[in-house]
């Protein structure tokens, strides 16, 4: 069947359309994203008019897209930058109500356990316990676990562009707002590392998302003409490195870096202070980069429910936190 997954995220609208059936590995048909950096959109708590407006812009394209694609199925749903919005609510019934597209709201818990899903379909069984950090643009999420459903599932108000909205304003940012800003992370970061290390070891550390991908590319990583199965690692070092040039770099001049997205060139160094952070809280030396994150997660648990009973899909932690929330056909 053909999938197709519409993902708001807090800078891009990003559609994946995808050929796929149960048991079989997700084939990439169509991608198209519309960038609309709608957490910069938020005042005093809310979602503006024209964020609103141009949210019912982006999933009006996406959703004729889907359906230029023919897709059977669009599963639909909204990150932190929803998420954070007190008037939520009100902007998914209006989006509804023009767009005929239902968004569901993912909990950032429901982001974490998604995407560990998609990391460990990815690895496999044989890589044994996984540790799963994913930094988005409004928060960061991170997974432990042995099987498909992490142990620990957590995420933080530390996304690369929250953070630079909040904290580095300069560009490129003041020294003074770097070293602040790293020991805070220090501090957040330290409790957090504590409950996964209480879950147990790790065998292998994984990092996913675009952040991770660009500064693993910035590293010596393969680039994105390799294919996704092209081995792609972090590590700490390498990360130093990055971060020792980046940080005294202007954002249009990152933007011509390659590997780096021109719309979020403005928070990769938000990006790489987190990913440090985090890094050396969890006493990790060396990432695996992983292509699937949270919309093959949701794809992959939607495939999973198809044919399966009832009562055993309600035996899935996520089953009803997740997919009856996430799913919608477009009308």
């Amino acid at each position: 069947m053909r999938l197709g997954v519409l993902d708001v995220g807090s800078n891009t609208v990003h559609l994946l359309v995808v050929d796929a059936h149960p048991g079989g590995h997700p084939t990439p048909m169509h991608s198209e994203k519309s960038l609309l950096r709608l957490a910069e959109h938020l005042e005093a708590g809310r979602l503006t008019a024209a964020g609103v407006r141009g949210l019912v812009r982006a999933v009006t394209r996406a959703k004729a897209a889907a359906t230029l694609a023919g897709c059977q199925e669009l599963l639909a749903f909204a990150t932190s930058a929803l998420r954070d919005a007190d008037n939520s609510a009100a902007v998914l019934s209006h989006v509804r109500a023009e767009t005929g597209v239902g968004l569901q709201v993912l909990s950032g818990e429901d982001e974490a356990r998604y995407t560990f899903l998609a990391v460990r379909r990815w690895y496999g069984w044989s890589a044994g316990r996984l540790l799963v950090l994913d930094i988005g643009g409004g928060s960061l999420e991170l997974a432990a676990g042995r099987d498909e459903d992490p142990e620990v599932a957590l995420s933080l108000p530390l996304g690369a562009g929250r953070l630079t909205r909040q904290r580095l304003t300069g560009d490129p940012p003041a020294r003074g707002d770097l070293k602040s800003l790293a020991e805070d992370l220090e501090v957040a970061l330290a409790p957090v590392a504590r409950q996964i290390r209480q879950a147990g070891p790790y065998e292998l550390a994984v990092g996913t998302s675009k952040t991770f991908r660009s500064l693993a590319r910035l590293a010596g990583a393969a680039p994105s003409t390799a294919g996704l199965r092209a081995r792609r690692t972090l590590t700490d070092a390498g990360l130093r490195q990055v971060f020792g040039f980046i940080s005294r770099m202007a954002s249009p001049d990152l933007a011509s870096l390659e590997g780096v997205s021109p719309g979020r060139a403005h928070q990769l160094v938000a990006g790489a202070l987190v990913a440090g952070a985090a890094m050396r809280a969890l006493d990790v030396s060396e990432l695996q980069i992983c292509p699937w994150a949270l919309r093959e997660g949701v794809i992959l648990r939607r495939l999973d429910s198809l044919g399966v009973p009832a009562a055993s899909e309600r035996s899935w932690p996520l089953t009803d936190r997740g997919p009856r929330r996430v799913m919608d056909i477009a009308q």
